[in-house]
Order: C-alpha cells, then sequence, then structure tokens
C-alpha cells in the first residue's frame, strides 16, 4: 500500500536552465531560432524528397521519415521550454507532461529503430547492389518504416504508463522538459520494478538498433577494404559518413540519459546532455545530410528555379 500521509501532484514546476531572468530571454531568443531553423530544414528535406524524382530512393525515402520524427520531436519539447523561458512560469499540468513525455519518446525511440534500418539498408546498397533493388522496393520500405513507427509507439505507451502510474509527492523537476528518468525521481512509492522494466526497455530500443548499425558498418568496412580504388573508398565513406555522424551523436547522449545510471547529484549534468539531443542534434541532422549532398542541392537549385529564382 502507497503511504497516505503524501498528496499526490497534479502539477510539476519545471525548474528550467536558468533563473536568471536576462540569461532566460536570451536563451528564449537563441532557442527559438533554433527551433524555427530546424523545422525549415527539415520541412525542406521532405518537400525536396516528394518534388523531385531523382531523390524516391530508399536512402531518401528513410530521411525524409527522419525529417519528420525531428519536427515532431522539436514541436514536442521546445514551445514548452520556449514559454517557461518567455514568462518565468516553469508550471506545466500532469497531462501536459504525460503527453509531451510519450510523443517526444515516440519520435526518439522510433529514431533509434530507423536509424538501423538506415544503416542496413546501406549496408545492402554498398555490399549486394545486385540485389539492392528488390530486397529495398518500394513494399519493403513502407514495411520497414512504418514497423519503426509502430515499434516506437508501443514502446513509449508502455514506458510512459510505467512511469506515470505512480503517484509523486514533489512538484519541482529539475529539468527544462518533462524528461521521464528525472520525472520517476518524484514518485513516492517503491520504484524498484519500474526502473528494471524501463532499463530492459531502454537497453532493447536502443542497443538491438544500435547492434544493427555496428554489424552493418562492421560489414561494409570489411567489404571496401577489398576495394583497390580510391573512388570506390571515397564513394563508400562519401555514402556512409554522414549517417555515421548523426548515430555518434543521437546514440551517444541517448545513452548517456537512459542507459548509463545517474547519481542523484548529476541532474544540472543531465539537463546539458539534454540540452544536445532536444535542441541541437535535430537542427543538425539536416545540416549533416544535406551539406555535402549535391543530389539534395541539384533538387534544391531545380526548386528554385521552378519558382523563379535564378541560380
Amino acid at each position: 500500500m502507497v503511504n497516505e500521509n503524501f498528496t499526490s501532484v497534479k502539477e510539476f514546476i519545471l525548474l528550467g536552465l536558468t533563473s536568471h531572468r536576462r540569461m532566460q530571454l536570451l536563451l528564449f531568443g537563441v532557442i527559438l531560432m533554433i527551433y524555427l531553423l530546424t523545422v525549415l530544414g527539415n520541412l525542406l528535406i521532405i518537400i525536396l524528397v516528394q518534388v523531385d524524382s531523382r531523390l524516391h530512393t530508399p536512402m531518401y525515402f528513410f530521411l525524409s521519415n527522419l525529417a519528420v520524427m525531428d519536427i515532431g520531436y522539436v514541436t514536442s519539447t521546445l514551445p514548452q521550454m520556449l514559454a517557461q523561458l518567455l514568462t518565468g512560469n516553469g508550471a506545466i499540468s500532469l497531462a501536459c507532461c504525460v503527453m509531451e513525455s510519450y510523443i517526444a519518446l515516440t519520435m526518439g525511440s522510433t529514431e533509434c529503430l530507423l536509424l538501423g534500418v538506415m544503416a542496413y539498408d546501406r549496408y545492402l546498397a554498398i555490399c549486394h547492389p545486385l540485389i539492392y533493388a528488390s530486397s529495398m522496393d518500394r513494399m519493403h520500405q513502407l514495411l520497414l518504416a512504418t514497423s519503426c513507427w509502430t515499434i516506437g509507439c508501443l514502446f513509449s505507451v508502455v514506458y510512459v504508463a510505467f512511469i506515470f502510474h505512480h503517484p509523486f509527492c514533489g512538484p519541482s523537476i529539475n529539468h527544462f522538459i518533462c524528461e521521464l528518468p528525472v520525472v520517476l525521481k518524484l514518485a513516492c512509492d517503491d520504484t524498484k520494478i519500474t526502473k528494471s522494466v524501463v532499463f530492459g526497455l531502454s537497453a532493447f530500443i536502443v542497443l538491438v538498433p544500435l547492434s544493427v548499425i555496428l554489424s552493418s558498418y562492421g560489414l561494409i568496412l570489411y567489404s571496401i577494404l577489398d576495394l583497390r580504388s580510391t573512388t570506390g573508398w571515397r564513394k563508400a565513406f562519401f555514402t556512409c559518413g554522414s549517417h555515421l555522424i548523426v548515430v555518434t551523436l543521437f546514440y551517444g547522449t541517448i545513452i548517456s540519459m537512459y542507459i548509463i545510471p545517474h547519481s542523484d547529484t548529476g541532474q544540472d549534468h543531465d539537463k546539458q546532455i539534454a540540452v544536445f539531443y532536444v535542441v541541437v542534434t535535430p537542427l543538425l541532422n539536416p545540416i549533416i545530410y544535406t551539406l555535402r549532398n549535391k543530389e539534395v542541392h541539384k533538387a534544391a537549385l531545380k526548386m528554385l528555379r521552378d519558382f523563379g529564382f535564378k541560380a
């Protein structure tokens, strides 16, 4: 039985990144700019993939799904963060906290799975080019993407349900979003079973696709070692380099937050890690994938010419 000498909270107070008013306003301007650039950058990728037939390939199909996830992720977290910085009020209702956590976790867990699929796609393209077209046809693309979204949604339902079935004693969350591991620290009753379950879920959703990524790139590396031409080396590394950068940035921060155990005194460190994968990584994804991508450049120039701009 849960001790009845507590009052279960119906509202949380997010302490945010800082309590200094000038710094809050400065951060508001910076994060608002990052949010707009993130949405516009990822939206541009989605539009280009849809309108340019040269980008109707499996790699860009999965990339457009990744862009949708990044838009959903930042939209589920940053508006609340911006409102808190602008008003100085970090109050958020329990219902809003649950909704924010669920959407953000769905986008994040689905992205974990999709990055694994994208690595497998690169493995097929480089190591088995003769069967690539049939192995990654439109039906298989849709099946893989739908599976990622479905598993991500179901995973998040279970994770969030285990966290929020607890009663909570204190309203103050030392964070700028409803980060579930931090929210769980406010639970009034025994959380041993919940911690075990969510750790197992986190390990599955992170380590399984990560093992696929490592295996795929291990096989790719083994394959390109046999390439005698520097052109083949450059093509292979160019194809995989951007994906490897995204994987390193995304998985490194996610593992630091959800897999590696933290002490209760490290909450400011948790916030610093969260800034990276909540704010920075979704902005970097479209930049990393398009900065050196000639096909995307050509598609963007073509779209500008179609709208009457001279390149």
